[in-house]
């Protein structure tokens, strides 16, 4: 049916679709982002929902969203503004018609724009759409309605019925850009395997969403086409930078021939990577849901001790928590990696939204000299890579190791190429050595000043751990101030020595007028940003930090190259601060955000400019 009217090829689109918590907006952008990683495209999306558990139907607060940005090549970012915004209800219009582009189409569901709808959304006239000043094409069907008529012989009750609203928008939308059902079909009746009855009912309605777009043409007059020009071969999915941790973690336990334990206890964002885990036990994976964050982090220390690859799993409140067994894993040296996926703080703060204000607390946050390696990952993707580098530091140098994501990332997702493990480099951790049985002590280092692990039951290497400071050479229980000073700069020592690669300068390197610097999940908005600037003929740079402690060798060099830095941040500067501490003389400029949402692409071109300009 799509014959009739052109379809036109693009590089790139944002859609964007929202509705209330309960409407499914999640599922029917994750499966438009799937099918669209399925073919090829380069895609990021953004998922962004309220703290609220339910909301009441239809209020301004309970409105979720969720972003996908397709392209033909690779995509750094969720987008700024969405092509297309789908609105389930009158309050999802209202509140997300900011993130329309003036060119966008908005598709609208009229049954859910009645009187009703309208006074909860806040709207004081009968017509939403001239009351907001609306120009753009909207695709206004009566959603509801076609629902229930196509479910109407399947036996479905109503509310069971109304849950299908959002496979409609998905059909609907999935014929604007051409997509392949089948591939939805495949992933619907996977999804609902143990509910055949489910699959088959949100089948029937993405195909009726579908048929209306291509029976009815709506109010378009075009459909697009996204075809994948620089995908890599290999087998690719779509993957959220919580399950990619997830999977980092069982890889580096299978690669050190570990395994894997995960102490943990539930907090929004950082859950899923419990959740994951917990399915694989056939892959030798541990998981344990306990009663604190205390509990948590204490038992995955414990696991240390009796020779696991061990994790635990929080966001910035739950670290506070942990710091107290954290440090126990400093004093005793045992491999932890602690994952902090960041949300918005302080306190309970924004458990839903994004930040980057954990550094400080990764870096400091406890008593005493108590230096940790601090890695952050820098897209959905990469999650994977950051949580098998981070479990690979910790085996073989024998310490905690804070690994930060935070819930842009960690939410969001990104196409995957399937790795080879092999590919992958080796895990060696610092086993003792046969010529040291019965004359082990514990703190016995190699010249990293890595100390050696002995696995409790090995006969002949019994030894005691503890949170008390320990003679460097017996292990015994010592208050000498001599030793204490020893053993304090050993921990930093060792910290210090691990090697880390070299941080990358991307774009006009070699005679930038700016040089822009961030760290972990900015990446993608900071490259985009980048981009714009070289197009319009500005000579910029951008060196995105993964490793802060230690910091790459190459770091002072790096920053005192160009002429303007600027750090980038959301957070008030805390990056920025501790380049000070760390590089001599170094004064950069600075932007910062603190709004639990992603960076804004625009606005950081048009503050790179000024910072340019001056």
């Amino acid at each position: 049916m799509t014959n009739d009217i052109e379809v036109k090829e693009l590089e790139q689109v944002v859609v964007r679709f929202s509705g209330d918590s309960g409407d499914g907006m999640q599922l029917a952008g994750n499966i438009f982002s799937t099918v669209s990683a399925t073919v090829g495209n380069g895609i990021s999306t953004f998922p962004d929902f309220p703290a609220d558990i339910r909301a009441p139907q239809g209020s301004l607060t309970g409105v979720s969203g969720f972003q996908v940005h397709i392209g033909a090549g690779k995509v750094y970012t969720p987008g700024d503004k969405c092509d297309v915004l789908v609105a389930m209800n009158a309050a999802a219009l209202k509140t997300q018609y900011k993130y329309a582009k003036s060119t966008a189409c908005i598709i609208i569901d009229t049954d859910a724009f009645q009187k009703a709808d309208l006074q909860k959304a806040q709207f004081v006239t009968d017509d939403p759409i001239e009351e907001m000043g609306i120009k753009q094409d909207v695709i206004a069907a009566p959603i509801t309605t076609i629902v229930k008529e196509a479910l109407k012989d399947t036996g479905m009750d109503n509310k069971s019925a109304l849950k299908c609203r959002n496979m409609f928008a998905l059909g609907l939308v999935c014929w604007l850009f051409n997509r392949d059902l089948n591939l939805v079909e495949n992933f619907l009746r996977e999804k609902f395997a143990k509910k055949p009855e489910i699959a088959e009912a949100n089948v029937k309605v993405v195909r009726a969403g579908y048929d209306y777009g291509a029976n009815t043409h709506s109010s378009v007059d075009h459909t697009y086409r996204i075809e994948s020009k620089s995908k890599e071969p290999g087998r690719y999915m779509d993957i959220t930078g919580n399950k990619a941790t997830a999977y980092g973690f069982i890889a580096a336990a299978e690669k050190a021939g570990k395994r894997l334990f995960l102490g943990s206890y539930p907090i929004t964002p950082a859950t899923d990577v419990l959740h994951e885990l917990a399915k694989h036990k056939s892959l030798g994976v541990i998981t344990v849901q306990c009663e604190d964050e205390i509990s948590g982090a204490a038992s995955a220390v414990g696991a240390a001790f009796a020779g696991a690859l061990a994790v635990t799993s929080t966001s910035g409140p739950g670290v506070c928590l942990k710091s107290e067994a954290m440090n126990l894993a400093v004093t005793t040296e045992l491999p932890v990696v602690i994952l902090d996926v960041q949300r918005g703080g302080p306190s309970t703060g924004l458990p839903t939204k994004s930040e980057q204000t954990d550094l400080l607390q990764a870096l400091f946050g406890r008593n005493g000299e108590s230096p940790m390696p601090v890695i952050a990952a820098t897209s959905p993707t990469n999650c994977f890579d950051a949580a098998y580098q981070a479990s690979k530091m910790a085996l073989e140098h024998m310490t905690p190791v804070i690994l930060l994501t935070d819930g842009f990332i960690a939410n969001g997702s990104s196409a995957w190429k399937l790795p080879n493990l092999a590919d992958y480099p080796a895990i060696n951790p610092p086993y003792v050595t046969e010529d040291m049985k019965d004359n082990y002590t514990p703190y016995k280092r190699n010249d990293e000043d890595v100390r050696y692990w002995a696995i409790p039951g090995q006969e002949g290497y019994t030894h005691i751990l503890g949170g008390l400071e320990k003679d460097g050479n017996t292990g015994a229980i010592s208050t000498d101030p001599e030793n204490h000073d020893k053993m304090v700069r050993l921990r930093a020592s060792k910290v210090a020595k691990i090697p880390v690669p070299d941080v990358e300068v991307e774009g006009c390197k070699e005679d930038a007028d700016l040089l822009i610097v961030g760290f972990g999940s900015t990446y993608g908005h900071l490259h985009s940003a980048m981009d714009e600037l070289i197009k319009e003929g500005k000579k910029v740079a951008l060196a995105q930090f993964s490793y802060i402690n230690p910091l790459p060798k190459n770091t002072s060099e790096v920053l005192k190259r160009y002429k303007k830095v600027v750090v980038a941040e959301q957070n008030l500067g805390q990056f920025a601060a501790y380049l000070r501490m760390k590089v001599d003389n170094f004064v950069p400029y600075q932007y910062n955000e603190v709004k639990g949402q992603p960076f804004v692409i625009a606005e950081l071109v048009e503050a790179f400019k000024d910072i340019l300009n001056k």
